[in-house]
């Protein structure tokens, strides 16, 4: 990272903990099902951005002052929160529609600011266009260190507030019964995700910001069913993302950082949900076959139990590979046996299901495996009391 100048490991720095406290933060609005909420947050902070430049300068002080602008698209993005909390709540309106309401009016309202600045004269729009996709070209220190303060003050906090986040994400009726103040809970969430929102307008940008906030997170869900490792997965990947993202750009300089780290994110998404061991496409892939091989199995052994042919070819391959059939479809001795089994389980399977005795167990017995696998042998020996004698032997 150092080889690559001072500039670009400053901002590789700064990118990593910005990506760190996305994936963090964003984790919990993942699980509290408001990932979309951050979409408005971001397109709600560029009226505040262009409200702040003109105050500024107005002021006689500098335009382009990064605390005055962040502070600026804070104080927006909040009003954007409150609005879609507003709407969703006091009127008929859902929380997408609140959400697309506000995130469209205050993005249009930003737009006409970033106008009325370009008639300025005061530098037309001072580079403020740079905040909607991102840029770090001509980044100063302490712009880098304020984006690093920042995201290590996001995550510092998240980290406190990890418990009853996730208490509130899973359960909030129980959080209330517990004592827990929801609606206060809810908004210290947000406030998280306001904070990171905004400390990363500079490198990302505000339309690319909530892809770094939910990216990391649904990335993690497929490596995890655990909240905890989920939290922590998403915040290495976003980490991975913004340190990654921020040297390819640092090697090319022609290509923004912004778009990179998403990108780069992303490809992490893919990976998990192609390639992930419980919820990727290539373990369902998996899974489907080895099912497909069992119930081909089971259907091969019955017909040979109850004397009649095999056409299908993969029945015929998986016999002939077991070894319970030869070469001309014919069973041999172990195959006999074992289809012998499987009608009898299949008999069984049928007093099972009638009988509310065995209730939980006919709910664990998927009809392919050997039934004394669920069932007790005492409970083996009652069924076979109510078999038919031809059904027994």
């Amino acid at each position: 990272m150092l080889a690559l100048g001072y500039n670009a490991a400053l901002v590789a720095t700064g990118a990593g903990l910005l990506g760190v406290a996305a994936g963090v933060t964003g984790s919990f609005l993942f699980l509290r099902k408001r990932a979309l909420v951050s979409d408005a947050m971001s397109h709600a902070t560029l009226p505040g951005l262009a409200l702040a430049f003109m105050v500024m300068t107005v002021l006689g002080g500098d335009g382009r002052a990064l605390p005055g602008l962040l502070a600026g698209s804070a104080l927006s993005a909040w009003l954007g929160v409150l609005t879609v909390s507003w709407l969703s709540r006091r009127t008929r309106l859902g929380e997408d529609a609140a959400i697309g309401a506000v995130l469209s009016v205050f993005f249009g309202l930003g737009i006409v600011g970033l106008t009325v600045i370009q008639s300025l004269n005061t530098g037309r729009q001072a580079g403020l266009e740079t905040f909607l996709l991102g840029s770090t070209a001509g980044m100063l220190f302490s712009d880098a260190l304020t984006i690093a303060l920042g995201g290590a003050l996001t995550l510092a906090l998240a980290w406190l507030l990890r418990r009853p986040m996730l208490m509130v994400a899973f359960d909030p009726d129980y959080a209330t019964a517990t004592g827990r103040d929801v609606a206060r809970i809810d908004l210290a969430m947000l406030a998280l995700a306001l904070a990171v929102t905004v400390v990363g307008l500079k490198i990302v940008g505000l339309i690319l910001i909530v892809a770094l906030l939910i990216i990391p997170p649904v990335a993690a869900r497929f490596w995890s069913d655990r909240a905890d490792r989920v939290v922590l997965l998403s915040g290495i990947i976003g980490g991975g993302a913004g340190v990654t993202g921020a040297l390819l750009s640092g090697m090319a300089p022609d290509l923004p950082t912004g778009p990179i780290i998403v990108l780069i994110a992303f490809g992490l998404f893919a990976v998990g949900f192609f390639f992930s061991p419980g919820r990727g496409v290539l373990a369902a892939v998996l899974r489907h076959r080895r099912f497909q091989r069992r119930v081909h199995m089971r259907q091969g052994l019955l017909a040979i139990a109850q004397g009649q042919p095999v056409y299908e070819r993969l029945t015929l391959r998986l016999l002939r590979r077991a070894g319970l059939i030869r070469a001309d479809a014919v069973a041999t001795d172990a195959g006999r046996a074992v289809a012998a089994k499987a009608l009898l389980d299949e008999h069984r399977w049928q007093i099972l299901r009638a009988d509310p005795r065995f209730e939980t167990a006919a709910a664990l017995y998927d009809g392919l495996r050997p039934l004394d696998t669920v069932l007790t042998p005492d409970q083996l020996t009652e069924i076979d009391r109510n078999l038919r004698p031809e059904a027994a032997t």
